[in-house]
């Protein structure tokens, strides 16, 4: 990237102090210290410390000049501003609009950011395409991201998370899409947004920041969003497995790695994706309708979906030195997509054992427990062999699963109780088993695939 500081100023609406030329090139933007080299604009934000503590630190590893929301007393030049923050996502507002790549935004339930990883991956084989990196898809990951683009970016792919209402309004104001795309409506947040609706409501804030001209994209089968989409001024497509969908699939083949469909609107052409699941060739779906929407030729969608890479720790096939195959998907959770990806599992062709390994779902509100019980309809004792159950909440299925699995199949760990988990999983598995493991980030389970992987 590159901004004068005379740009950064008018950008943030701030006030330059200290001694630097207005004309001074600013070729990086960074809140960490740890990343600051020559050049570099720092943002100090709060967290666990005040990153204005870290001034002094970042001019010494070459920041020329920093944000400050108070008057220092230094000779250390820097830009006053009323909130280091929204001075950041202004900055990150302006720099994108000098640019103007084309811009597609991400969000939903669960499937983002693979969804994002597909729409890159289309992308990318026509135009030079930046995405989201990790899970930088806050209000500082986010604007973190537009700062890390430089002028030769054409197309780019920006995933908004959210915790809150108003989150996704926040950020797509900043990011202003041409497209724009919902996964899933499902239940992430739920204690924070009070039911499916209200996430539904909250999901469609991305609709605020979408250029007039753009194009909405939403699952067909998704009935809470269908009064929502009747007030949306820009074009709305839909995607889904259903019929009725703008742009829909049928499943030709699921194997373990790789799952082949073909579709309503290229109708010569067969898709293959290099990963497991029915919800990933929806996730495929979105990343063609986008694809179409900026004028990438099918047979160039073909390669990138064969061949997109997919972020770690979403639905990831690892393989263990004695032949365990384990089914990694404990970045996030939910009950809709625990559901859907259990459901792909358990039609896996049998080789060894299946075992299947969840934590807790996390933020789920008052219904918490009736909505992990819910999960059990998935779980079938003539498809799965055993199942270790771990976390409070996670009792609630233990209780309805004990009216179907022998208790020898059937196992439940408390949270504390995450050491004994694994030398239970570890002493159960065998060479040909195969292991899905899920939950929320917070439960820790990749510390589970990760002793696995170490101990097998």
């Amino acid at each position: 990237m590159k901004l004068t500081v005379k740009e950064v100023v008018q950008a943030v609406k701030g006030k330059l102090l200290g001694a630097l030329s207005p004309d001074t090139e600013i070729f990086h933007v960074e809140f960490d210290t740890r990343n600051v080299q020559s050049g570099t604009l720092f943002v100090p934000l709060k967290g666990n410390r005040d990153g204005h503590e870290f001034i002094k630190q970042a001019f010494e590893r070459g920041a020329v000049v920093t944000f400050s929301d108070h008057l220092l007393e230094t000779d250390t030049p820097y830009i006053l501003v009323e909130d280091t923050l929204k001075a950041f996502q202004e900055l990150a507002s302006f720099y994108l609009n000098k640019l103007k790549p084309k811009v597609c935004a991400v969000t939903g339930s669960n499937g983002k950011t693979t969804t994002k990883d597909m729409i890159a991956a289309v992308l990318g084989t026509k135009f030079i395409t930046y995405k989201t990196q990790g899970n930088y898809n806050n209000e500082i990951g986010l604007p973190y991201t537009i700062m890390s683009i430089d002028e030769s970016v054409e197309m780019l792919v920006l995933e908004m998370g959210m915790d809150r209402k108003g989150d996704i309004e926040l950020l797509t104001k900043i990011g202003n899409p041409d497209v724009a795309a919902i996964t899933m409506i499902g239940e992430s947040h739920i204690e924070h947004l009070g039911s499916r609706e209200g996430i539904a409501a909250a999901k469609m804030e991305i609709v605020q920041g979408i250029k007039p001209n753009g194009i909405l994209i939403v699952p067909a089968n998704e009935p809470l969003l269908k009064p929502l989409i009747k007030e949306v001024k820009q074009t709305v497509e839909t995607f889904g497995l259903t019929e009725g969908a703008d742009l829909s699939a049928t499943i030709l083949e699921e194997r373990k790695d790789q799952t082949s469909f073909t579709t309503n609107q290229f109708k010569d052409m067969v898709f293959t994706i290099p990963v497991l699941g029915q919800y990933n060739v929806s996730n495929a779906l979105v990343a063609l309708s986008v694809g179409n929407a900026f004028g990438v030729p099918v047979e160039k969608m073909v390669k990138g979906l064969a061949t997109f890479d997919m972020t770690k720790n979403r639905t990831e096939w690892l393989e263990t030195k004695d032949g365990i195959h384990i089914l990694s998907d404990v970045y996030n959770a939910n009950p809709t997509a625990m559901k859907l990806v259990l459901d792909s599992f358990s039609k896996l062709e049998k080789t060894g054992k299946k075992i299947v390994v969840l934590g807790d779902m996390l933020e789920l509100g008052e219904e918490s427990k009736e909505m992990h019980a819910s999960v059990s309809e998935y779980i079938k004792k003539d498809e799965i062999d055993d199942v270790f159950l771990y976390g409070k909440q996670m009792e609630s299925l233990y209780e309805v699963l004990k009216n179907s699995f022998d208790s020898s199949k059937l196992h439940f760990f408390e949270a504390t109780k995450k050491e004994v988990l694994m030398k239970a999983v570890s002493d159960k598995i065998e060479s040909g088993d195969t292991v899905f493991l899920k939950a929320s980030n917070g439960m820790g389970l990749k510390e589970v695939v990760d002793y696995l992987l170490n101990n097998h």
